[in-house]
């Protein structure tokens, strides 16, 4: 609306003289204003002061501003209505939804940044990362080839073919690609007082020894017997069979040893197999110290049992096994990925293979100590 030529101050001086007995077409032809200007505005302003007129002036503007600032927040409460549905937690679902507000409300930036909660210079900000598609792409097929991966584990495959990446931006990408391992199962804690263990120093010190169940698809049970070097981590057999008896145990043993050398020490639990004749016998002949963990008490065969969790998780849990055959040849090709190719994190990200190698060349003393 066009701005009247007269102020308020003005507009009353104007009817006070038509007050004062100057007649209106006088009053107009004077101060070039038409008839129903003059009547209006001595219907509007008459009998004020000027005081009076500033006031309603000042009341007017402030309907004005509020009757806007009520609009407004109506407007704001449809959209904020609207995006009830998106969760506006990162800056990038912010500033999505800054731009859906511009584009689809009309609404100003400043407006639609102070909507969301966004400052306007975090809208504005075009990020100058440089482009991960090859690593993204990389990750997800080293993902979909080791399910049961971690980024950790990830990271030191990646490092290995040559990308270098921070670990924390590799577990940024890791997460936006959804690719996070999902836990089976709860995890059993042990309970009360722990004794020190003995840590061997060298290969061949100490061997862990334990026994894993698993099924055919026809329902059939099979035994696998799983050996451990607890100073490499490697894992020196994993027998597959429907039955394993104490005289097969020492029969794999020997073989073992055969090829890799004796052992100072085993260890098991109680089971039957291992506190058999067959076994007693074994121990005598070669020298070998066998030491059988306290009965329900697992966690004191920790390398044992930590191995063949994994072995389920990655192995077991897998696959499917019509036949023994087809299980001994899965295990088989597990076992030996997990000697020359898996990634051990208590070795530094070295393969027990590696470690192996690197501990023979660096001739490490053959003792045991106590921490």
């Amino acid at each position: 609306m066009r701005k009247s030529r007269f102020s308020e101050e003005q507009i009353i001086g104007i009817l006070k003289e038509g007050e004062a007995g100057l007649s209106a077409s006088a009053l107009c032809r004077k101060h070039g204003i038409s008839d129903a200007t003059f009547y209006n505005w001595r219907k509007k302003y008459g009998g004020l002061e000027v005081s009076e007129a500033k006031r309603l002036k000042a009341l007017e503007d402030e309907n004005v501003r509020l009757k806007r600032l009520l609009a407004e927040q109506v407007m704001d409460n449809a959209t904020l209505k609207e995006l009830l549905g998106k969760k506006l937690l990162t800056p990038g679902a912010r500033r999505n939804a800054v731009s859906w507000a511009i584009k689809e409300k009309s609404y100003s930036q400043r407006r639609a940044c102070g909507l969301v909660g966004l400052p306007p210079k975090t809208f504005r900000y075009r990020s100058k990362r440089p482009d991960d598609g090859g690593l993204r792409a990389r990750l997800k097929e080293l993902a979909n080839a080791r399910r049961r991966f971690g980024y950790r584990r990830l990271h030191i495959l990646l490092r290995r073919e040559g990308m270098r990446v921070n670990h924390k931006r590799l577990f940024r990408i890791y997460r936006e690609e959804r690719l996070t391992v999902r836990r089976r199962g709860g995890r059993k804690r042990a309970l009360g007082t722990r004794a020190p263990m003995a840590i061997p120093q060298g290969a061949n010190q100490r061997w862990s020894v334990d026994f894993v169940h698993d099924t055919l698809v026809d329902g059939r049970r099979f035994r696998i017997f799983a050996i451990v070097d607890d100073f490499t981590r490697e894992c020196l057999g994993s027998v597959v069979d429907t039955a394993l008896s104490g005289v097969r145990v020492a029969r794999e043993l020997t073989a073992i040893i055969e090829q890799r050398g004796r052992p100072l020490m085993v260890v098991s639990d109680n089971g039957t197999e291992f506190t058999s004749r067959a076994i007693l016998a074994w121990t005598e002949g070669l020298a070998v110290e066998w030491h059988y963990i306290a009965p329900g008490k697992p966690m004191q065969n920790a390398f044992a049992e930590s191995f063949i969790g994994r072995l389920r998780d990655e192995c077991l849990n897998e696959h499917l096994f019509r036949n023994l055959r087809q299980a001994r040849q899965i295990i088989e090709q597990w076992r030996d990925d997990y000697n020359h190719q898996r990634p051990h994190t208590s070795l530094q990200g070295l393969t027990p293979v590696e470690f192996a190698t690197r501990t023979t060349r660096d001739e490490r003393p053959a003792e045991l100590t106590y921490q």
